[in-house]
């Protein structure tokens, strides 16, 4: 590992990359925020892909990746005398000094458990000088829809209010979608999209009571299907035939024969 002074001097020359590209590369020089931000979303998912793979290389590579657009963002905005990288380092180093008080302030040193920090972290943010001025308020509308759940689900665990038991959001799964049920047999379009919302809502919810990431939980289950139905479609084309001439029945037995082979 490195010492702290190589590290800082591993960022110092980032910035000096960037400080180039910006002067001398006319691609990197044409750049805005709003260009480089769907790259910068892209290069998050990649991130989250090493990580759930277990390629500490890659997830390293993806890491700096990341760096060098928080970097890009901050020189573009020192170039309009907004803001630099040290005002973004400073901010974030403040907000965890204050977020922290039994590291850095008047608790540092009393035994804090990491549940009571997680139980207390929200209502900790709320006395943030500048902060969201509500519990929701920081969680970005644009975010995919199973992250917001969860992020609001865990905003709203910081300040007390969640499930007293695990087994009891369970009884609010199979509510729903009784509701769903209901909703398909008689409602209109907008009631049924409504109640499809809610069922998802609650599963999100009975997995983070429980200890699992439901996004996590997902992706499992579309790696497993993608390898099920590559199955069936090699078979079928191997067989001389098209999955559109298949019957459901024909397609079920390969399905079943992926499952057996544990695809």
């Amino acid at each position: 590992m490195h010492t702290k002074e190589e590290k800082i001097a591993a960022f110092g020359e980032l910035l000096d990359i960037m400080d180039r590209l910006r002067e001398d590369c006319p691609w990197n020089a044409a750049q805005t925020m709003e260009s480089i931000r769907p790259m910068t979303e892209e290069e998050v998912y990649e991130l989250s892909d090493a990580i759930l793979k277990g390629d500490r290389d890659s997830t390293a590579k993806e890491i700096g990746d990341l760096l060098y657009h928080m970097v890009f963002y901050a020189r573009i905005a020192e170039e309009s005398g907004d803001f630099d990288i040290a005002d973004c380092l400073r901010k974030i180093c403040d907000k965890m000094i204050f977020r922290h008080p039994h590291v850095f302030g008047d608790k540092a040193g009393q035994p804090t458990s990491a549940k009571e920090i997680a139980d207390t972290w929200e209502l900790v943010k709320a006395k943030e000088k500048g902060g969201n001025k509500t519990v929701l308020g920081g969680i970005p509308d644009s975010m995919p829809a199973i992250l917001k759940a969860l992020s609001m689900q865990e905003k709203a665990r910081g300040c007390g209010f969640d499930w007293e038991e695990p087994a009891q959001v369970l009884d609010k799964v199979r509510e729903e979608m009784r509701e769903v049920e209901d909703a398909v047999a008689g409602a209109g379009r907008n009631h049924m999209e409504e109640e499809f919302g809610d069922l998802l809502f609650a599963v999100i919810n009975a997995a983070r009571l429980h200890g699992i990431d439901p996004e996590a939980a997902l992706n499992l289950a579309c790696s497993k299907f993608r390898r099920r139905f590559n199955y069936l479609e090699s078979k079928t084309l191997k067989a001389g035939r098209k999955l559109t001439d298949m019957t459901l029945a024909e397609m079920d037995e390969i399905w079943d024969e992926a499952k057996a082979q544990g695809l």
